[in-house]
């Protein structure tokens, strides 16, 4: 082998291995206070029992870029500090249907078996106790992690 095709050889293998080191990937990060998961997909439901009417709440949301981002929510009954006046409102089996487009950074939940917290993934069912402490605050943020990270992570 000459020692062209070698030096063309090793510059390759740098850059790809340059390019792997600087490759970053978007996830939903789960973080607790001494554990966190990651989920691989864009979008997620995070569902629970409300603590005061008891009734199931249902939000859908989308990773976008660096924030997560409200689509829409589900809920039966309405109570302090739940929005009213938006447009897209419909009603359907049982459910008040509400269209969003709230963007957050990160989203501060508290796990909780007695409020059932979970997230909903294609078809999947993840209550958040199992995972985290009760009453342990869970952050859910978008983070973009190397790819060896990515690779080796701990994903639900």
């Amino acid at each position: 082998m000459s020692n062209k095709k070698k030096i063309w050889i090793g510059s390759a293998f740098l850059i790809v291995l340059l390019f792997l080191l600087l490759l970053r990937l978007p996830v939903i990060e789960l973080a607790g206070e001494n554990t966190a998961y990651y989920l691989k997909h864009n979008e997620f439901t995070l569902g629970w029992i409300h603590s005061i009417e008891k009734e199931e709440w249902f939000e859908n949301y989308k990773r976008e870029k660096q924030e997560i981002v409200l689509l829409e929510t589900y809920f039966k009954t309405f109570g302090a500090g739940t929005p009213y006046e938006v447009e897209g409102t419909t009603t359907e089996n049982g459910f008040i249907h509400m269209e969003m487009d709230v963007a957050y950074e990160e989203l501060n939940v508290t796990a909780s078996e007695y409020v059932d917290l979970t997230i909903y993934v294609e078809n999947r069912e993840i209550p958040l106790h199992h995972y985290f402490n009760d009453h342990e605050r869970v952050l859910i943020s978008v983070r973009t992690v190397p790819i060896w990270e990515y690779i080796r992570g701990e994903f639900l």
